[in-house]
């Protein structure tokens, strides 16, 4: 590294004359700023952070005492926003999440908007969510997608309160100022609650793609049952013991959610998946270019997210930004949500990821 000549006083002056022309034309050099664009690694501005199902729930049910759900507001959802992004809704930079909360017998007007969504259940049932009419249940475990410009709504048919945690890309597509927004009808497409939506009854065959079908440009199957996700991740753990390949580290099982058209992601713009970690497990300590969140579903452990160190439960929900070492570590057991960007770097060609293996409970101590 070579050492920068010493400036003299006049030339000094004129730096500080040519810096002030800079700013008064809108104008910044690179050779001041080149350290934080273009770092040695990710700095990201979101920070671990952790939000406790058991805050979050009474939170929404207040807010469903007090707050009507319909036009203007139209949901009542309650975004988790991370301390290091100040002024923003935002899990993440580029990742919306937040607790959706339906009382009983109420009703969320239809509307459509570019920006990708998801629903995942940890509790309740009872909620139908229509897609571009298509009534479709919504239950414990069950991922439920709607994708971009696609109307959808929502209704209880019972007498008890639900809450869901919604996903959505919305912190991306502002950035890339491309959001559009539509209300729909005020009166529900549907009422009707079957047990099996037309889109399962269509796409929802393992390795059957049906011929006659258009092609979508988005997953055509609206709903990823519980039972389907259970019995995948339990016979990756059976295959384990039996000493057969399929988990992704020893007694951590990981299933991914897809297009049943395409094999690809289920959204074009964010990775689902479903991890299960067998009692006793400890993960690598992984590093990933891109953020994530995720949900606990059942189970505890203890999640090291960077510097910082959880203990996790059913409903507790955390996200891990671009770069921070993520590790778990559980003595009965964890079954999570993950959700994240991965698709956008894929597609860009800025997806990186880094595993260093750890001694059993190293870090626990």
């Amino acid at each position: 590294m070579t050492t920068a000549p010493e400036i003299t006083p006049q030339e000094q002056v004129q730096l500080d004359e040519l810096y002030a022309a800079f700013a008064a034309a809108h104008m910044t050099p690179l050779w001041t700023q080149i350290g934080g664009l273009m770092p040695t690694s990710p700095r990201p501005d979101s920070v671990p952070f952790l939000w406790r199902w058991s805050t979050l729930l009474p939170l929404a049910e207040k807010a469903g005492e007090l707050v009507p759900v319909g036009r203007g507001g139209e949901r009542r959802a309650i975004a988790l926003a991370n301390p290091g992004l100040p002024g923003t809704p935002y899990a993440t930079p580029t990742l919306w999440a937040a607790i959706q909360y339906l009382g009983p017998r109420e009703e969320a007007p239809a509307h459509r908007h570019t920006q990708t969504a998801f629903r995942f259940v940890v509790e309740g049932e009872g909620v139908w969510t229509n897609v571009e009419g298509d009534p479709v249940a919504m239950r414990r475990g069950d991922l439920l997608l709607t994708p971009g410009m696609h109307f959808h709504e929502h209704h209880n048919t019972t007498d008890h309160p639900m809450a869901w945690i919604d996903g959505l890309d919305i912190p991306l597509v502002r950035t890339l100022d491309a959001g559009f927004f539509e209300f729909g009808p005020d009166v529900l497409a549907t009422k009707e609650t079957p047990e099996v939506s037309r889109n399962e009854r269509l796409w929802g065959h393992p390795g059957l793609t049906p011929v006659g079908a258009p092609a979508p440009k988005a997953s055509p199957l609206m709903a990823y049952r519980w039972e389907h996700t259970d019995a995948a991740l339990t016979a990756q753990l059976e295959l384990e013991r039996e000493g057969y390949p399929g988990v992704v580290e020893p007694g951590h099982a990981v299933v991914r959610f897809t297009n049943p058209a395409t094999a690809g992601d289920c959204l074009s713009t964010m990775r689902c998946e479903m991890h299960r970690l067998r009692a006793g497990t400890s993960t690598a300590l992984t590093r990933t270019a891109g953020s994530s969140v995720w949900q606990v579903f059942e189970g505890s452990g203890v999640v090291t997210v960077g510097d910082e160190r959880y203990e996790v439960g059913r409903g507790d929900l955390f996200c891990v930004p671009s770069w921070a070492g993520l590790a778990f570590d559980t003595d009965s057991g964890l079954d999570a949500f993950r959700y994240s960007d991965d698709p956008v770097f894929e597609a860009l060609g800025l997806s990186r990821t880094e595993s260093t293996a750890r001694t059993a409970r190293e870090d626990r101590s």
